[in-house]
């Protein structure tokens, strides 16, 4: 970091289908989606998001990720994306997290966007997506991952000359 760089706190923000739009879908349930199934004993939410793969057919799979709690404050150094593929997170610990995402600028990362996922909430980056790796809140969390197998070959990352900020979110 260079001596006259300011380090910037970023606002925490509810996350909406809205504000997301550009980065990817907001998984959570939605009531113009949904239909009864299994002889009406099962609400079924469909096709909230879709993965996306570019490129050659690859095999999408599921994973399970367990991410160690941030301490606060945190500093943002770096953003990642996938270029070939979406990626998805959807909480299977009931717990909120934070997701940070970034546009574009000139094939860099530009000032994060720092978003509250509540734990009925997941999310689906769309290819190209800069994004902050898990940020679980207080305890360990797992999550239930779709991405492309062949990760290595779609993951690129960023790093910012002054980190970014992000204060213990209100809960």
């Amino acid at each position: 970091m260079k001596a006259n760089d300011v380090t910037e706190y970023l606002e925490i923000l509810p996350l909406t289908k809205e504000a997301f739009a550009s980065f990817g879908d907001v998984i959570e349930a939605d009531p113009a989606s949904m239909r009864l199934i299994n002889g009406g004993t099962t609400e079924r939410y469909h096709a909230l998001a879709e993965p996306v793969v570019i490129g050659e057919p690859e095999r999408l799979i599921f994973s399970i990720f367990r991410s160690k709690p941030r301490q606060f404050p945190y500093a943002i150094t770096m953003m990642e994306r996938h270029p070939f593929a979406s990626q998805s997170f959807s909480p299977i610990s009931g717990q909120p997290f934070l997701i940070a995402v970034s546009d574009d600028e000139g094939g860099r990362p530009g000032k994060p966007q720092v978003f509250l996922v509540q734990p009925h909430q997941g999310v689906n980056y769309f290819p190209n997506s800069w994004h902050h790796p898990l940020m679980a809140i207080g305890v360990v969390s797992d999550f239930l991952v779709v991405d492309r197998d062949s990760t290595s070959a779609n993951y690129e990352e960023a790093f910012f000359d002054t980190p970014y900020l992000i204060a213990e979110p209100s809960l």
